[in-house]
């Protein structure tokens, strides 16, 4: 890293731009934009820097405040997002070359950034894979208007050329699919702006439960089909795997999202553990896989010979014990050394009644 670190000590590197008070990063030019920040989650932050460097470097120059106007960021943002890119090193024009970029004086100059500033090229892979995405995408249903999809589509294909033709002979099919009625009762509902009654199954409890939420959106995500709605009974936003809704109907009841309503941030996946839940962990033969694409995993790792070792974390292992007294010889506890026992026993216990 030493060339990365010679030219950042008279860039954006060095301390007099970088950290200096007297530039965009000190409080006297950012704090006084008088506007919040919207810096986002990671992919939001990815984004935004992909089209940075374009933006500046078909400008030549640029002023910090124009940029984190355009960008809707304070400018305390944009100096944090120019300090991660003067960090980034790239293969051309020459082999692990760094972005070179100064923000003195409160304009934005960037160079040795060849290789991003070109318009994206996609490969066939990566078209046919976007185009594949795309379509399942349009076949989502919901309230909102597919036309801009489907035109995005259409300019897809007509650019992809072969690429387009190879993603239209693959059929996908998604695990965990929910019902077509389903699908369409919430499409309905959601159109109308009406409140639905649910009756679903939590697999972490292993229950029905009952309750009346509010949708707020549809996401596929992981192949499978969620609603995203407020839950009346946990007075939060929760997450609904269609194919786990028992039953479902549209009430004649508006819809009432309250404003402290958060879309749940799916980036980093959907399973968030709490600190406290019991770590499970299962071996599963051929037969027994089904518990890794039914149940929210951890971790799911291959042991050879059509075996899969399962982690899994879970508040009551109540459920734990009745799953494996169900898989029998498809699969078993193995951790922790308690819980492992106390299946034993109930095993022993039931095995008794047959004597």
């Amino acid at each position: 890293m030493s060339r990365g670190s010679s030219r950042g000590s008279g860039r954006a590197g060095g301390s007099g731009r970088a950290g200096g008070s007297g530039r965009a990063g000190g409080s006297g030019r950012a704090g006084g934009s008088g506007r919040a920040g919207r810096s986002g989650t990671a992919t939001d932050r990815l984004q935004r820097l992909l089209a940075l460097v374009p933006y500046v470097v078909s400008r030549e120059v640029v002023g910090l405040a124009e940029t984190a106007a355009a960008f809707e960021i304070t400018e305390n943002e944009l100096v944090d997002d120019l300090n991660m890119l003067w960090c980034v090193e790239l293969r051309s024009p020459d082999p692990y070359c760094p972005i070179d970029l100064s923000y003195e004086g409160g304009e934005i100059m960037v160079s040795q950034a060849e290789s991003m500033d070109r318009p994206l090229r996609l490969g066939t892979d990566e078209a046919s894979a976007l185009l594949i995405g795309l379509r399942m995408l349009a076949e989502l249903p919901g309230p909102q208007d597919q036309s801009a999809l489907r035109r995005t589509i259409a300019k897809l294909e007509a650019a992809a050329g072969d690429a387009a033709t190879a993603s239209a002979q693959v059929a996908v099919h998604m695990d965990g699919r929910a019902p077509l009625d389903v699908q369409a009762q919430v499409a309905e509902a959601m159109r109308r702006g009406r409140r639905l009654h649910l009756s679903y199954y939590v697999p972490g409890r292993d229950e029905a439960t009952e309750r009346d939420v509010d949708p707020m959106r549809l996401l596929l995500l992981e192949g499978r089909t969620y609603l995203e709605a407020w839950c009346r009974r946990a007075e939060a936003v929760r997450l609904f795997r269609l194919d786990r809704v028992l039953a479902l109907a549209v009430l004649d009841v508006a819809a009432e999202v309250p404003g402290q309503a958060k879309h749940v941030d799916v980036d980093s996946g959907l399973f968030r553990p709490s600190a406290s839940d019991v770590r499970v962990e299962l071996e599963l033969s051929r037969a027994g896989h089904w518990v890794s694409h039914y149940y929210p995993c951890e971790q799911v790792s291959d042991l050879g010979d059509g075996r899969l070792k399962v982690v899994l974390r879970t508040p009551d292992t109540g459920w734990v014990r009745r799953l494996a007294l169900r898989l029998g010889e498809d699969g078993k506890v193995t951790a922790p050394e308690g819980l492992v026992r106390e299946i034993e026993d109930e095993a022993t216990a039931a095995l008794a009644q047959y004597a």
